[in-house]
């Protein structure tokens, strides 16, 4: 829960410089709770920008699930000020790219544009944040959402993805659908709606993040403009740790010619300082390229892909195996799976996989933080769920620090397993 402060601490903002004399890092609180975090640089040539709503998947009631995804569609419906077709329009008229996504934790609404044209399209971006919702509008959208539902459920891999984190949190917020379900979503009332979004939508649970050439001083004043008068509070979020238990699902869909796989195992949440150890664990079993998962499976022709990743949440994380194959292969490629992880969890991995996925990682970091969109989703991601600051050479730091013995470390608690397992195509069964 993000903490409420008072009136006096928009006036006190702190300023903590990083390594490179370009870059600045600012953070402030208005009167109402929204937090305010910026990294300037003064050597890009764009400015991004996003608010960072606490409110995802995990938060909605069973009763209204898919709220969340569905109210990040009604907010290019329009405003009290912008009509739909006035929000396109202005954002194409500055060239800004827009969107938005819904996930699991959190609602996200982000521009990136040429600095001269920040404050016109930071009006637009936070004024959708409180859309109308009319009746009308709500009752079009509901048919789209209705449709992405079906257009999701054609995919075998999105299908596969959802009932295994439907399987792997049962019983728990983290496994509640991001798009809801057709039951849930056409039950769901404009009504519901509204309470849904003036409980989570308040300032405090929200989060304005800023990355690149602009000036603090012009952060302070849009945001103080435009989103001061926003309404204060919090929504607390009920956070406990998921016990999953060993289960497996197969949907068939015989007119797949291909096995869709997913499995699903315990792994260090978003606040445990391991999960650096687990995101280089994944890279060397199961990056897409060059891992161990690779040279077995995928280099000599087995599977189509086959993948491990590492995914944190708060109060739970996740090591999620993903495989693609003919359906005759399958439980052949799911031993040989078996044996890479059982291999990993009792002799750890070499010095030279450890350093190579360092580099991977840390080439990744430099190159995403080279742009201000790059660096507005470490930026924004980190104060919401963590409030820390963490710079590109912060980042490569940690990475650096990891060592054999924290990958030892890591697996003792959280071994690569295969708790929750789903298929989805032509099998029914292993």
């Amino acid at each position: 829960m993000l903490p409420v402060p008072g009136p006096n601490r928009f006036q006190n903002s702190s300023l903590i410089p990083s390594t490179k004399s370009s870059m600045l890092f600012h953070h402030t609180t208005l009167p109402n709770g929204l937090e305010v975090v910026a990294e300037l640089n003064d050597a890009a040539y764009s400015v991004a920008f996003g608010f960072y709503v606490k409110a995802g998947a995990r938060d909605e009631a069973v009763s209204v699930s898919g709220v969340s995804h569905f109210l990040e569609h009604m907010a290019f419906k329009g405003t009290e000020r912008f009509s739909a077709e006035d929000v396109n329009r202005i954002f194409d008229e500055y060239g800004a790219d827009y969107n938005a996504m819904t996930g699991e934790e959190s609602t996200i609404f982000y521009s990136s544009v040429l600095p001269e044209y920040l404050p016109q399209t930071f009006e637009l971006q936070s004024s959708i944040l409180y859309p109308t919702l009319r009746q009308d509008d709500f009752d079009m959208e509901k048919k789209v959402i209705l449709e992405e539902i079906g257009m999701y459920e054609d995919q075998p891999s999105s299908v596969a993805y959802d009932r295994a984190m439907q399987l792997h949190f049962s019983g728990h917020e983290l496994g509640q659908s991001i798009l809801g379900s057709v039951e849930s979503v056409s039950a769901l009332t404009s009504e519901q709606m509204r309470q849904y979004h003036a409980e989570h939508y308040r300032a405090g649970n929200i989060v304005l993040a800023v990355a690149g050439n602009t000036d603090w001083a012009t952060v302070l004043e849009l945001a103080h403009k435009h989103c001061g008068a926003w309404p204060a509070g919090v929504c607390p979020r009920t956070v406990t740790q998921s016990t999953p238990a060993p289960q497996s699902l197969f949907v068939v869909k015989d007119q797949c010619q291909q096995e869709q796989m997913i499995q699903l195992a315990a792994a260090p949440d978003c606040k445990d300082a391991r999960r650096f150890a687990a995101e280089l664990l994944t890279v060397i079993v199961g990056d897409d390229s060059n891992s161990r998962l690779y040279w077995e499976l995928v280099d000599p022709g087995l599977a189509e892909s086959a993948e491990c990743g590492y995914y944190e949440y708060e109060g739970s994380g996740t090591f999620l195996t993903f495989l693609t194959g003919p359906p005759e292969s399958t439980r052949e490629n799911l031993d040989r799976i078996t044996q890479i992880y059982s291999d990993v969890n009792a002799n750890g991995v070499t010095a030279d996989e450890l350093e190579q996925a360092k580099n991977k990682i840390a080439t990744r970091i430099v190159l995403r933080g080279e742009r201000p969109m790059g660096r507005l989703s470490s930026l924004g991601g980190n104060w919401l769920i963590r409030r820390e600051y963490r710079t590109i050479e912060d980042d490569l730091a940690i990475i650096r620090g990891v060592t054999l013995e924290d990958i030892r470390g890591l697996l003792s608690d959280f071994p690569l397993q295969q708790t929750t397992t789903v298929g989805v195509g032509p099998m029914n069964g292993l």
